[in-house]
């Protein structure tokens, strides 16, 4: 009876310590799993920033083009026709007659 004793005991340490191996082993993989996947996690949030970023210089080139540079054309534009008004109010202001004859007059106002 002290042989099956000593057997049963050495049985359940041995199926407890092959228990424990094999739960230590499985957390090592499972650890290892995590680890991959937030390795694949933090390059996949990389990539889409990326992407994000690229999108964002995409639509601000594309805003530049269609928007800003038109915008930036027509102030140009106004801007001269502003001084060509000013320069034409100087050439009328500076002229002393007051004819309609005039031909300070007749140029400024066509």
């Amino acid at each position: 009876m002290n042989t099956f004793n000593f057997g049963a005991i050495i049985l359940a340490v041995l199926g407890m310590a092959g228990g424990w191996v094999t739960w230590l082993l499985d957390r090592r993989k499972h650890r290892q799993e995590v680890r991959n996947l937030e390795a694949q996690a933090k390059a996949q949030e990389a990539e889409t920033e990326r992407k994000y970023m690229d999108l964002a210089k995409l639509y601000v080139d594309e805003y530049t083009k269609n928007i800003v540079k038109p915008l930036e054309n027509r102030v140009n534009e106004l801007t001269n026709e502003v001084k060509e008004l000013k320069n034409e109010l100087e050439t009328v202001k500076k002229c002393a007659c007051y004819r309609v004859d005039c031909t300070s007059r007749v140029s400024v106002l066509g």
